[in-house]
């Protein structure tokens, strides 16, 4: 049977020990230095990878194995020392100017997999076209089923093919000079942070000695948490201690801490496209930054309401990040970002930051003098209320097929209500006079994702329900 590895929104993923084994991953790494050493031919560069991983079971056993690829490819690895978070791993890529970079990981996805990213020179996640270049060679390398050379290791590292490194300094200091952490900690802010068992552990306390964590301990099962993704029904623990423990906001980050979702002093979730209105705010209104701004398909529309208002000029990407941080780069991007709690800002690296945008969100409530509740309650004044849920269904192929052929009949109505204009940038989004309706096939997981937004949490669940019945 002819075996292919597909690299989907964000990056190859895969069920350990099923999809995701040590042999298909020297695969995907032989593919990494090949493609390595056709971005560096020509130059005088020595093609260089950053090399990462994650707090997943097998991670650092994985990014071993690719180094030893990589480097009997006569390709230099610069590993990082220990767990890191995927923005360590793009600032490290940026800053060392190497070909590109990889991060192990699975993100959010349930601990049973893991997953490979690729992260281009520039600080953010690769172009699609240079993830199809890599997906391209891959093919031919599967075709074939080669025996993969690996390197000793231990010689690798005395040869400084494979150079170890810390990752964290740098980054936090870069952090630290664009954030003003003097403010928000002589505030007397009192932070709960959630690295959900993941990437992030141990990182808190680098920009906010006083703050306090939960699910800070290494455990690749992720505990109690049914998978570490800060959305509001994964984060019952982290609203409880809030609320109970009078805290004035709670941080969470997902399995590599490349995006966030907070939860206010009442213990309410804030939802990432609160988030996002949020930071764009406090961009334009108080630092004065001038750009244009990037949201996803599945993202509020208060971002076109507010767009409109300010004159600034908006572009609509399909799900993933990655098109985000290609016009971040070629546009001067002000703000990008996706539904999922992943937020890239011109303050720092065209990649998502979980910590970076929740010290920024905290940096406007020290600023503003005001609680992450008033805030939100400013959105819902200025805009409307917005409120937005998203449910997530695992489906066999059959019903999926069967789902978005029912959405390619372009439906009237759904829900009793009519339906006024439909977008298919990415899945099948259906607007109504009072919110919208997405229905998209998951590009990380065997999933069917809803989406819905409407003036009302009632609202919100009719279409979200009219849409599974579909």
């Amino acid at each position: 049977m002819k075996q292919t590895i597909k690299f989907g929104t964000d990056g190859w993923r895969g069920v350990i020990a099923r999809d995701f084994t040590f042999e298909n991953v020297r695969y995907v790494a032989l593919a990494a230095a090949k493609l390595a050493k056709r971005i560096e031919k020509g130059t005088d560069n020595i093609p260089s990878i950053v090399l990462g991983y994650d707090a997943r079971f097998l991670s650092a056993e994985f990014a071993k194995e690719v180094a030893q690829v990589l480097a009997a490819q006569k390709v230099q690895v610069l590993l990082t020392d220990g767990i890191a978070t995927t923005p360590q791993v793009s600032f490290a890529t940026k800053k060392r100017k190497a070909t590109f970079g990889i991060i192990i990981t699975a993100s959010h996805n349930p601990a049973e997999y893991n997953g490979f990213k690729l992260k281009g020179t520039f600080g953010g996640p690769s172009y699609p076209e240079q993830v199809q270049e890599l997906e391209d060679i891959l093919a031919k390398i599967l075709d074939k089923q080669p025996t993969v050379k690996l390197a000793d290791y231990r010689k690798a590292v005395k040869d400084k093919v494979i150079k170890e490194f810390d990752p964290r300094t740098t980054y936090f200091s870069h952090c630290a000079r664009k954030l003003d952490l003097e403010a928000i900690r002589e505030s007397g802010l009192r932070v709960l942070y959630d690295p959900m068992h993941g990437a992030g552990i141990n990182t808190i306390k680098n920009f906010l000695p006083e703050a306090n964590e939960i699910h800070g301990e290494w455990n690749p099962g992720f505990g109690n948490l049914d998978h570490p993704e800060p959305m509001g029904e994964y984060l019952s623990e982290l609203k409880q201690q809030v609320r109970e423990g009078g805290y004035d906001i709670g941080i969470a980050t997902d399995g590599d801490a490349d995006r966030v979702g907070l939860v206010d002093a009442q213990g309410n979730f804030v939802d990432s496209h609160r988030i996002f209105m949020l930071l764009l705010k406090y961009l334009v209104e108080d630092k004065k930054k001038k750009g244009a701004v990037a949201k996803t398909v599945s993202l509020t529309t208060m971002v076109e309401k507010y767009c409109e208002a300010k004159g600034l000029k908006l572009f609509q990407t399909p799900v993933g990040f990655k098109y985000i941080a290609k016009l971040m780069v070629e546009e001067k991007l002000l703000l990008g970002g996706e539904e999922s709690g992943g937020l890239g800002t011109n303050l720092h690296i065209p990649e998502r930051d979980g910590l970076f945008n929740a010290l920024l969100v905290m940096e406007m409530m020290v600023k503003r003098g005001k609680s992450l509740s008033e805030l939100c309650h400013e959105l819902d004044e200025e805009f409307g209320v917005h409120r937005y849920r998203r449910r997530d269904v695992r489906v066999t192929e059959a019903i999926k097929k069967r789902v978005l052929e029912a959405c390619q009949s372009a439906p009237t109505t759904i829900a009793g209500y009519k339906v006024v204009r439909h977008d298919n940038t990415d899945g099948y989004k259906f607007f109504f006079e009072h919110g919208w309706l997405l229905i998209r096939a998951s590009g990380t997981e065997p999933l069917l994702r809803y989406y819905a937004e409407s003036d009302n949490l009632e609202h919100v669940n009719e279409l979200l329900d009219a849409g599974l019945a579909l």
